[in-house]
């Protein structure tokens, strides 16, 4: 988009012989003397002198499309919302120009976001497994340190029993995630026979499976 913009409202005298100090009156819409502001005399009977009476002396911010390093800084500014860049011209005039607008509007603004935000929340759902154990570790922190001995032995808080839902599909793929990653220890060797039984895991590797199995069958 910043070439597409550069090429169509870059000056058609060369950078180097643009002065902001000299007016000249070239026949060039994007010079940037012909996109200041002009006014003009208008007399007591009504009629106007169509010569320009004042004109306002352009910056490098009139026209930063004269060279391809200000088109790209333009276009970051047109990102974050600043269209300043473009207020010079009139788009009912220049529909090349209006159309780029929309279509950057359409395929920057609103896809790419929408596209950073979706790979943030994949990135925040790969962590999330980090995230839910340090907010275990700061409510024991804050249940060992910070409670009383009366509020610990309140049942509304801390019942005996606790009933978790958990889908039967995603935990039958965490536990063979885990044992592919040797990550299923042999602690709690009864409670975890059981769980494999209840949910008939059938592992890709069978031997490390039966492997496990009997280790946990030993320690019964």
């Amino acid at each position: 988009f910043a070439h597409a913009f550069y090429i169509l409202l870059s000056p058609e005298t060369p950078e180097t012989k643009i002065s902001f100090e000299t007016y000249t009156n070239i026949n060039d819409l994007n010079n940037p003397w012909n996109l200041v502001p002009t006014y003009i005399q208008v007399f007591e009977n009504g009629t106007t002198n169509s010569n320009s009476f004042i004109i306002q002396k352009p910056d490098g911010n009139t026209n930063m499309f004269t060279n391809f390093k200000m088109a790209l800084f333009a276009v970051y500014l047109f990102l974050t919302g600043d269209s300043r860049a473009l207020s010079n011209w009139t788009y009912n005039d220049n529909s090349t120009l209006a159309i780029l607008v929309v279509l950057f509007s359409l395929l920057i603004v609103v896809y790419l976001m929408n596209l950073f935000i979706r790979l943030l929340n994949i990135a925040i759902e790969k962590d999330k497994v980090s995230y839910l154990i340090q907010k275990a570790e700061i409510i024991a922190e804050i249940e060992l340190f910070y409670l009383l001995p009366h509020q610990r032995r309140w049942y509304a808080w801390f019942p005996e029993v606790i009933h978790y839902y958990a889908s039967v599909d995603k935990t039958r793929e965490k536990i063979k995630e885990m044992i592919s990653k040797g990550e299923w220890k042999t602690e709690f060797p009864e409670l975890k026979q059981n769980l494999l039984n209840e949910l008939a895991i059938q592992s890709v590797d069978e031997n490390s499976l039966q492997q496990l199995l009997k280790e946990i069958q030993s320690k019964l």
